[in-house]
């Protein structure tokens, strides 16, 4: 029989052993601490009581980021996720281009830059949370709001409706989507805590059975985590779906903008999915700049309330190739290829003031010690390039292209190309034959510049302002009408999404007789493409002045090992020069 002093000394012992212990899980349930590697014994997932949110029963405070792995090199993930935790960041959001992973229909894609399982495997590696953005629809800025061109193919697409043939293509895509998600799902020991339904459904609107099927399509395969709406305060009430969290998006924190959350749910915690800490830019536009004090402000003031809120972005990076996105409110606006978005990282990843003020912030808020901020990346300047050679369209035609003969005009996305899904991006040339001159009127169907030239001429443009052109009379005999139109980046956010056809959406007309029997040259610009460039015969020095479309060529140096640059297109009269100066590129 065990003494009664070693029996108190073993239940003392027992006692303060149970207080270390509850001590270590009060700690570990800190929800600024709380990271995807440092939880075992996962049930109950992110949960809403009581106007909070809780994680394993425990109150967790979303302090998000967005930041979006198609629009970053793969090199440079973790780099931007790093940077996210030494802001004091906990979770990241990110959308899903639907556009990008199938980009024709049938064939998906999840390697390279666009792995996403490890995107979230990484993610998991740097403690993150994410929140999981995956459409269909996305907005984002980017080209069609994430919805693939060929789904326009159908002349009565009606789309983020139920419309048969739209739903049909999204069950195709999540069936594949929700493969790879599934297991990276919180209660599967992944990363991700929710999952957002649809986005800013609100301000489209335009089927009330639509956000259920939404909802339903992503419940029926698999998603077992919290379900998340998101929309601005005028379209607060009309994308909501039973079962999903609404939350807000918005810039400037106006009096009961907040509070209008309690308007359509009671008793739930307060997110802002969206908090705009920049904005994106237009070509022709200023580069939007958001005041850094400002902004750090609002997001304080929007922490005392409570609230929970994900910065959009923390890090925007890049619209590589053609995939910027467009508006269309008065007039038609493309964004630039750039989404720096003044956001919390440059488009180069680098840190900015807005960086280190939030830091300091989220210190304060969350009581602890932040991770140092990991070094930037080195950058270089190689200087001006001389582009020394050129090739004219004109003398590529014949070597590289086989035109489609159509009696009518056809816009691009029914072109008959690439396992019949239609042209998505790039440029299309339409050329048919005149017998004179005369009044050239487009209807407003050019979608959305068209360079005009008659043989090899250049006359004019015609775009949604211009709408007419006077075509020179000739020599009799007849003459090649040409319309080189650029896709300039589908509309992304609005009500004209069924609209976004690109080329030649409708009749051309010259003295008032539609034109007809075009040959259609499809110039998407593929790397394969590109490539085949280097062999064709016929190129020349670039003379001292030059009009008419071409293709120019220049050679980089680079002596040592490579580091960041960016490209800087700057012309000077008659001169071809382009220089490079720092950013990622």
């Amino acid at each position: 029989m065990w003494p009664c002093g070693g029996r108190r000394q073993r239940r003392l012992g027992g006692v303060a052993l149970l207080l270390v212990v509850l001590w270590l899980l009060l700690r570990r349930f800190n929800w600024s601490e709380l990271t995807p590697l440092g939880l075992w014994g996962r049930t109950h997932g992110l949960q809403t009581e009581n106007s909070e949110f809780l994680l394993e029963g425990m109150p967790f405070r979303i302090l998000g980021g967005s930041m979006h792995y198609f629009r970053v090199p793969r090199e440079y993930w973790e780099d931007r996720m790093l940077k996210m935790r030494a802001c004091g960041l906990n979770t990241l959001t990110t959308y899903v281009p639907w556009n990008l992973h199938e980009k024709e229909r049938g064939k998906f894609d999840f390697s390279k830059n666009l792995d996403l399982r490890a995107f979230l495997s990484l993610a998991a590696k740097n403690g993150l949370w994410v929140i999981l953005r995956p459409g269909p629809y996305i907005c984002s800025e980017w080209d069609l709001g994430g919805l693939p061109s060929w789904l326009l193919q159908d002349p009565e697409m009606r789309l983020r409706t139920t419309y048969k043939g739209f739903t049909e293509a999204v069950d195709a895509y999540f069936d594949r989507l929700m493969r790879v998600v599934v297991p990276f799902q919180y209660k599967k020991g992944g990363p991700i805590i929710a999952v957002q339904v649809e986005n800013e459904y609100g301000s489209y609107a335009k089927d009330p059975n639509y956000m259920n099927y939404v909802k339903m399509a992503l419940l029926n395969r698999g998603i077992v985590e919290l379900l998340m709406t998101s929309d601005n305060k005028n379209g607060l009430s009309f994308g909501l779906v039973d079962g999903a969290l609404a939350t807000v998006n918005f810039q400037k924190l106006e009096p009961g903008l907040l509070k209008s959350l309690d308007t359509v749910q009671k008793d739930q915690p307060k997110m802002v999915m969206e908090y705009w800490t920049g904005w994106f830019d237009n070509w022709g536009g200023p580069h939007y700049v958001f005041d850094a004090d400002g902004m750090v402000n609002t997001v304080e003031s929007i922490l005392k309330t409570g609230a929970s809120i994900n910065l959009y972005m923390f890090h925007g990076g890049t619209n590589f190739g053609f995939m910027n996105g467009a508006l269309e409110a008065d007039e038609y606006k493309s964004d630039v290829t750039s989404y720096d978005y003044d956001a919390v990282l440059t488009e180069a990843g680098d840190y900015t003031s807005k960086f280190f003020k939030l830091r300091q912030l989220f210190s304060m808020v969350i009581g602890q010690p932040l991770p140092l901020p990991p070094m930037i990346e080195s950058k270089a300047s190689y200087g001006a390039i001389l582009l020394h050679q050129y090739i004219s369209l004109w003398d590529v035609l014949p070597a590289l292209l086989q035109p489609i003969k159509s009696e009518f005009p056809v816009n691009m996305e029914n072109l008959h190309l690439n396992d019949s899904i239609g042209q998505p991006y790039g440029y299309v040339l339409y050329e048919t034959v005149i017998f004179g001159g005369g009044h050239l009127h487009s209807r407003d169907h050019v979608r959305d510049r068209a360079q005009v030239f008659v043989n090899t001429m250049y006359v004019g443009e015609l775009d949604y302002n211009s709408v007419e052109l006077s075509i020179p009379e000739g020599q009799q005999g007849f003459r090649q009408l040409r319309l080189l139109v650029e896709n300039r980046g589908r509309v992304n956010y609005g009500l004209a999404l069924n609209e976004q056809r690109k080329g030649l959406i409708g009749d051309i007309f010259l003295n008032k007789t539609p034109l007809r029997n075009f040959k259609i040259y499809s110039l998407e610009m593929k790397p394969a493409f590109m490539k085949s460039l280097q062999h064709v015969s016929g190129w020349s020095s670039v003379p001292d002045y030059f009009v008419g479309p071409a293709f120019f060529r220049g050679r980089l140096w680079i002596e040592q090992q490579p580091q960041d640059t960016f490209l800087k297109l700057q012309a000077s009269p008659g001169s071809s020069w382009a220089s490079l100066k720092k950013k990622t590129g």
